[in-house]
């Protein structure tokens, strides 16, 4: 039977009291006598904290009291003994384990926590006990390996902004490379002053403007060679697919654009089937598929396909409902098929924020030169 008690600090005993009386206090289960020990135990290590190691019987007197208390009292233990190198390890372990603000306190600050343990609460408890240890001061190289190892992306972030957590060589490189899907882990990764130049070079490969111009300042890099790198890698992906890209012929082309046809007039012509198009290397499904769902010319699309910068391309996507937090993709693959191009000079429009379908078309059509096909409609 749980049995629950409330703190009254206006009865915390004038003097610190002696084993014995906790001992019988301990023997006594009714409420009042719970409470009489929970402060007579705070008092007596407030007034005297033991040296090292705690006496056996007070140490099953502050478990007993943490299984048995509710919660405020848990809490205020945390609290108390959060800096305490002479707590019970098995009280200790207990508290780093319940609900996370009781946890709080023993996570980040307790003396008595050991590799082995912060290790286990990696493993069992919730993401908040997880992204507390992260957090915690002077984390070791084993725990942060550990935490890197599992590559939650929440936990790899506070790990990222631990500026005194122990992290080697290797384990930046791996966080850098964990960056490429976690774009929470660029900020934090680019400030961290154990960051190289080296890993700082690789990150520009994937970040967006912004932080390509905070690599640019404090590496003090020469931005035009970093781009070239990023043409040079991409150049590699293309020269490394190329075997696999289906020749583009005037008969392929002419078969994709029936096929474009055929699916409209069955009402299955959606933006999805663009991006599946791009993923199978099927190069004119794409530009008949976005030309005939914007309301464009092919034309206009592989003018959009050809530009230096992605500004168009992106547009005409945004006008057919392609969701700006896919188009990064689309844009890969179509980068794969098209000889790196569309370009990627000027800025990632996509993260600006949310554009209208409209807004979009309008956007598109005025980069774009116009269709003499379109005029000659429209007369």
């Amino acid at each position: 039977m749980t049995v629950l008690v409330q703190l009254d600090q206006s009865r915390v005993p004038e003097r610190a009291p002696r084993a014995e009386e906790l001992l019988a206090l301990a023997r006594d289960h009714t409420p009042d006598a719970r409470q009489r020990l929970l402060l007579g135990v705070m008092a007596l290590c407030d007034a005297s904290p033991p040296d090292g190691q705690l006496s056996p019987i007070l140490g099953e007197i502050f478990l007993s009291l943490a299984r048995q208390a509710e919660r405020d009292i848990r809490k205020a233990l945390s609290m108390r003994l959060a800096n305490a190198d002479w707590a019970p390890a098995a009280l200790v372990n207990v508290l780093a384990l319940d609900e996370i603000e009781i946890a709080a306190p023993i996570l980040t600050s307790s003396p008595v926590l050991r590799d082995e343990d912060l290790l286990r609460i990696l493993v069992e408890a919730s993401l908040d006990h997880q992204i507390a240890v992260a957090r915690r001061p002077q984390l070791s190289g084993r725990v942060s390996d550990a935490v890197i190892d599992r590559g939650v992306p929440a936990v790899l972030a506070a790990l990222a902004t631990n500026r005194t957590a122990q992290i080697s060589g290797e384990g930046f490189r791996r966080l850098v490379e964990h960056s490429r899907r976690v774009a929470a882990l660029r900020g934090p990764l680019l400030r961290h002053p154990g960051l190289d130049q080296a890993l700082a070079e690789q990150m520009y490969h994937w970040v967006g403007a912004a932080l390509r111009e905070s690599i640019s300042a404090r590496f003090q890099v020469d931005e035009r060679k970093l781009n070239a790198a990023v043409y040079d890698a991409v150049d590699c992906v293309i020269r490394k697919d190329r075997d696999d890209i289906p020749e583009e012929t005037p008969q392929r082309e002419e078969m994709e654009r029936r096929l474009v046809d055929k699916l409209k007039a069955a009402g299955q012509l959606k933006p999805a089937i663009l991006i599946r198009a791009a993923r199978e290397k099927r190069f004119s499904l794409v530009v008949h598929g976005l030309a005939t769902l914007g309301g464009f010319t092919a034309a206009q699309v592989r003018q959009a396909l050809r530009s230096p910068t992605p500004e168009a391309f992106y547009y005409a996507c945004a006008a057919v409902g392609i969701d700006r937090a896919v188009f990064p993709t689309l844009l890969t693959e179509m980068r794969k098929l098209n000889r790196g191009l569309p370009g990627d000079q000027g800025e990632p429009v996509w993260q600006r924020g949310a554009l209208s379908p409209a807004s979009a078309t309008r956007a598109f059509r005025a980069l774009v030169t116009p269709d003499p096909l379109d005029q000659r409609i429209a007369v």
